[in-house]
């Protein structure tokens, strides 16, 4: 089985927020967060993915997804990135 590590990101209140997840199947998962149904922190914001990566283990998808939580600078590099290349206005 594979495991996805992915970034969400939002804007509410012309700020940006991300989130960080991991989950085996990465369509149904933004579906569920965008239907205010997945976890507490993402409910009531419109979300698009910004970074994913496949992984073959839970344990190492678990690894890398806290990584990417502790670590703000590549996250802040990832909403840079995002906000320069994309027009945010459908959210």
């Amino acid at each position: 089985m594979k495991y996805y590590v992915y970034v969400l990101i939002s804007k509410y209140k012309n700020k940006f927020f991300t989130y960080v997840g991991y989950t085996v199947n990465l369509k149904k998962r933004l579906k569920l967060h965008n239907s205010s149904k997945g976890a507490k922190y993402t409910r009531g914001k419109k979300w698009k993915i910004i970074y994913s990566k496949k992984f073959s283990t839970k344990n190492i998808a678990m690894s890398n997804e806290y990584k990417i939580k502790k670590n703000r600078k590549f996250r802040d590099l990832l909403k840079k990135k995002f906000n320069e290349n994309i027009n945010f206005t459908s959210i």
